[in-house]
């Protein structure tokens, strides 16, 4: 009786032992699988860094250039103002 009970806890012990094992490898497949996902999402939100960048770089680059087209416009009106040209605010429709 007491060799069965000794047999049936080693073969209750193996089953958990085997259930621990498949639970140990379930979670490092799920973990590995994260990290890859991670990874991949990382490697997307550095691109999109870079481009708001890029994207933010060029708004700077064409606000300072409008500043500069509206002072070269400005001059260009003040100079034909000068010899009598007068602005006619027609709308077009």
């Amino acid at each position: 009786m007491e060799k069965n009970f000794i047999v049936l806890l080693s073969e209750e012990l193996s089953l958990q032992k085997v259930v621990a094992n498949e639970s140990i490898e379930h979670n490092k497949a799920l973990t590995m699988e994260a990290r890859k996902v991670s990874s991949h999402y990382q490697n997307e939100a550095e691109k999109c860094s870079a481009g708001v960048e890029i994207c933010e770089e060029a708004r700077a680059r064409a606000a300072r250039e409008l500043v500069e087209e509206r002072k070269l416009t400005a001059l260009w009106e003040k100079r034909a103002r000068r010899r009598g040209w007068k602005h006619n605010r027609r709308i077009l429709s």
